[in-house]
Order: C-alpha cells, then structure tokens, then sequence
C-alpha cells in the first residue's frame, strides 16, 4: 500500500509523461504535497515551475497541458490551476471515507515496510564506565532509541549498538584510585558513584603528585598487557556500570542489541594501521601516524599517538570494518553531540579511503538547557540522570493527584510515570535534532500545549468516548456503518489520518523524529477542533458510529505515533 502523497506523485509523473512524451521529466521532481492552506485544496504539484526551462514554456501553459490529459484519479475530485502553474488537488470525500477505512482495517495503518531487505546499525547513547548517566546522555540515547523505533517499523533490519567508552588512559587512574582509595560500603552501597569519587580523587592527585601518575601509568600498561587482576578490577568496573545504566534504560524504555565497548575491538587496530600504511593512506608526522585530510578542508586525522596509543578515530575505523564483516549493513548511523562533527567527517574519509561504500551518516544535536542556561546543580555539577527521571515523575504525579483525587494510588504512579518520561522525551523529540533544547518543567508538562501530557490527554480522551459508546449502546454494531464525511470537520481529521504513513516515512527517511512529533501535535489539534464542533453520542445511528469509528482511528494513529517516539499512551489520566 503507497502513501498517499506516493499515490498521488506516481499519478502526477505518469500525468506529466504523457502530456510530454519527449521531454526528460527525471531532473525535476514530481511530487504531489500537501497544501499550506486549505482554500487552495488538499494537496498542490508544482513541478511546473520547474520544468518551464527545460520545456521552453511558461508554467501555467505547462500546468494547462497536464491538466488537459486523461486518465483522472480516483481520488480528484477537482483540480485548479492557481498562479504562475501551480496544480492544485481536491479529493473527494467518498474515496477518503473508503481509503480511511482501508488504513482502519490495516494493522500497520498505511504505513509501507520500506526498509524491507535493508539493514542498518544505529549507534547511540553511548555512556562511559564508571561513570554515572547524566543530562548530556539523554539527547543521544532518546534521539537514537526513536529512530530505532522508527526503522524497524519501517521495516528494516536493525542492530542498535551502545557503543560505551570502556578502554583507555583514564583506567589507569581509576585502577589506582581503587587500590588505594576505595571505601567498600560506600561500594557497595552505590558503585557507580564510588568509582566517580575515586576517579575524580585519583586525577587531582595524578596532577599534584608525580608518583601517584607515575603509577597510574603501570596500572594502564597492566591492564593492555591482560593482567588478570587488572582485568579483574576492570570486569568488576564494567558489570556495575551495565547494571546502573540499565536501571535508567528500564526506565527510559530503551533497549539495545549489542553493547560493545571500544575494548571489543582492540585486536584490529595494530592490523588496522599497518594497512593504512601499506596502502599510503596514512603518513608519519612529528612521530604520530596520520592521514592528510587538508584537500578536503578536514585537517590531519592521527591514527597511532607518539606514543604508540590508538584513539577515538583508529577505534572507529575498526568498528566500522568489524560491523561490516559481521552485519553487512547498508548503512551505518551515529547519533551523538554537535561537538563529534568533525571527528565524524574525518572518520568517514578515511573510511571512504579504505574503500567502504557502505552509507556512514552522523546524526548530531545541540545540547538541552534549562531556563536559567545550564542543566546544573548549585555545586555545578551536571544533573545526574536519574533525579532528572524522579523529578519528572515527582512533578507530574502531583498534577495527576490534582486533576484526578479519586484515581487509586498505585494507578496515579503508573500515570505519572508515564506522563513524566513522556514530557522529557517530547521535549527534545519534537525539536529539530540539530537545535538546541530550551527546555522548562512548564512547557514540558502543559496541557495545552505542544507537549507529550496534551497529546496523552487526546489519546485518554478518546478512550473515554469509546468506552461511554459502549456503555450506552452495548449492542451496537460500529462495522456495520460505513465512515461518512459529511462535515468540514470530519473531512480535515480524515485527510491528517491519511498523512501518518508519510509522516512515518519522512521522519524516518530524515533521520527527524519531529516530523513525526509535529505530525502528531497537528492532528490533536483537528481532534480537538472535531470533538467540539460535531456531537458523538447524540448524533443519529450510522452518523454516531461513523464518528466514533473515526475517533476509534485517530486513537490508533496517536498510540502508534507516540510509540514510535517512545512515549506511552494511558488510557486515563
């Protein structure tokens, strides 16, 4: 099943290539979109334009000869020509009451398996061991799990991959800070926040003591030499950060197929060098071992340190042969700050010296903010994760205690949970990944806002008109009645039903989870215009169940959009 701005495109090409046969149409793009007002109709072609010098004739004589040909589709029930060429479409109202019925009836509602045959890693969240999760993780780790959500549903084969920093010189410092400095009940009682304490004790004291550096330094050499107790230690580092991290991931939603560290591929970077040698891709400079990446305005890429060490972008490289070898993907995305873009350029440069062909894309975003600047606490240390996740959870329960007394306890935590992850995650999902969050407890949480609580509330809504049906009209038969449009409005909440499978595909194909976030606001927004202008329950039989069948869709659309972006839809708030 196309979506319908595929149907309509694919109807306008055949259209274009038949009013000029000669012409070469492919340098132009065909497409039908939606229109930016309604009084110049549902949907507009403005390919005319484009086509007028390659035709040698105006737009609008361009547009007159499209409009001219035969073959009408089923759906246009008029189509204008509005000014200098523009191609302007009404459907009809029966063929949106039949095709909305046919993405009723559809499991997947519209939406095409596109990615079908097609397999893709994404990487994302990407936190360091021994370290606590904080407010700059969340951009990655939710960016990534919504277009992880996305793809899949989209039908490609995906392998998520928490590539977590869990290799390099800062483990010398901690091995001697957990020799020397570890409090065990401290340990025990909060590991990840103890090795914080000794990591952070350990460097200040690398700084002022030379010995103390000094051995750091052979406890690093330990560790990549395979000592077994330094890999005891280090296992040890590991398995509590992979059971902290989890418990935020628990509670984010997120879930992942792979999480393999910088260590997994440790073995191919000596192979890895030598080859980029071989082949003179890289060069020595001042002792170091880099690839010139000037003629491409990128700078020196270094592959081996002076010192024999390997970094970020030696480990990258490998990453990428290594997922190549065992996935075979068609594309490769990473999802994390503005700050990684040129790392990522250079990367995918040398990659492209290597000979891999395989699509490489950086999806990079800017940070989130309160609005007093930073996200901080008055000591200035960065807010960890989960008090954020608590303090989300902490507010909005307060707002379902307030709006809903009589709800039962354990209910009004389940709700509140499920507003208060969701108005984090929208906060950032519904803004363009490569802006800045200028984020507030206030917008994020309203109820009549652009915000995950307002399109929750119009899912709960619905729920509560389908279950008042039910109750005052038990034997009724909803199937029994086709969906009519008989009202301006339930023809503008039809037409934004019909546009989720395009949504779902331009946000997926975008890399953009607020398209589909955007969608999802402006259908609210037609539900609600539509929910206060017709009566439901009080309309005639066959009017009524029309109405409740279309209330039953646009239902299914916002679970399933919201789902797509990680947000849960209870049925009562």
């Amino acid at each position: 099943m196309k979506t319908l701005e595929q149907d309509l495109s694919a109807w306008a090409k055949e259209r274009f290539s038949a009013a000029f046969p000669d012409a070469n149409l492919d340098e132009v793009p065909l497409d039908v979109v939606p229109t930016a007002e309604e009084r110049f109709g549902d949907y507009q072609c403005n390919a005319a334009m484009g086509l007028a010098r390659a035709l040698k004739r105006a737009p609008r004589q361009i547009a007159e000869t499209v409009a001219a040909t035969q073959d009408p589709h089923p759906a246009i029930a008029g189509m204008e020509i509005a000014g200098p060429g523009f191609l302007n479409l009404t459907l009809s109202n029966k063929w949106l009451a039949g095709r909305l019925q046919a993405l009723e009836e559809d499991s997947r509602l519209g939406v095409p398996a596109e990615g079908d045959g097609r397999t893709v890693v994404l990487d994302y969240s990407g936190p360091n061991v021994a370290k606590q999760m904080h407010v700059g993780h969340i951009r990655s780790t939710l960016i990534g799990n919504a277009l992880d959500r996305l793809h899949r549903f989209m039908g490609f084969r995906v392998l998520s991959d928490n590539h977590i920093g869990d290799w390099g010189t800062q483990f010398g410092l901690l091995i001697q800070g957990y020799r020397h400095l570890l409090d065990d009940a401290a340990f025990d009682a909060d590991p990840v926040e103890e090795l914080e304490r000794i990591y952070v004790e350990s460097q200040q004291r690398s700084e002022q003591d030379p010995d103390w550096l000094e051995q750091a330094r052979r406890e690093l050499v330990k560790l990549q030499k395979g000592d077994e107790e330094s890999l005891r230690i280090w296992r040890r580092f590991m398995e509590a950060s992979r059971t902290e991290n989890e418990k935020i991931y628990q509670r984010l939603g997120v879930s992942f197929d792979l999480q393999r560290g910088e260590s997994f591929y440790n073995d191919r970077l000596p192979a890895l060098v030598e080859r980029l040698v071989r082949q003179g891709i890289a060069e020595e400079s001042e002792g170091a071992l880099v690839v010139n990446l000037e003629e491409e305005g990128l700078g020196v890429c270094i592959v081996r340190k002076r010192d024999g060490g390997f970094n970020y972008a030696t480990t990258d490289l490998a990453t990428i042969e290594s997922r190549i070898e065992e996935f075979q993907p068609d594309e490769i995305v990473y999802v994390t700050d503005e700050r990684q873009q040129l790392h990522f350029r250079q990367v995918f440069a040398v990659a492209r010296r290597l000979g891999i062909r395989v699509g490489l894309v950086h999806i990079w975003f800017g940070p989130m903010r309160s609005a007093e600047g930073t996200f901080s606490t008055r000591k200035g240390n960065v807010i960890k994760l989960h008090r954020l996740l608590d303090e989300a959870e902490r507010r909005a329960l307060a707002m379902v205690q307030e709006a809903s007394p009589q709800m039962p306890a354990d209910q009004q935590k389940e709700v509140a949970r499920a507003l208060g992850i969701g108005a984090l995650k929208y906060a950032d999902l519904c803004q363009n990944p490569q802006s800045g969050v200028n984020f507030t407890w206030q917008k994020a949480l309203a109820l009549d806002g652009n915000s995950a609580p307002y399109l929750q509330y119009a899912y709960a809504r619905i729920a509560s008109v389908q279950d008042k049906y039910r109750e005052r009209f038990p034997d009724g038969d909803l199937a029994a009645h086709p969906i009519v449009l008989g009202e301006p409005a339930e023809r503008r909440l039809a037409l934004r039903l019909l546009r989720f499978p395009d949504a779902v595909s331009r946000a997926c194909r975008q890399n953009k989870p607020s398209i589909l976030a955007d969608y999802l606001f402006d259908l609210a927004q037609v539900y609600s215009s539509f929910y206060q202008n017709v009566p439901f329950l009080q309309a005639e039989e066959g009017c009524r169940e029309s109405r409740v069948r279309i209330c039953g869709v646009t239902a299914r659309v916002l679970r399933q959009g919201l789902d797509l972006i990680g947000i849960e839809t209870p049925s009562r708030i």
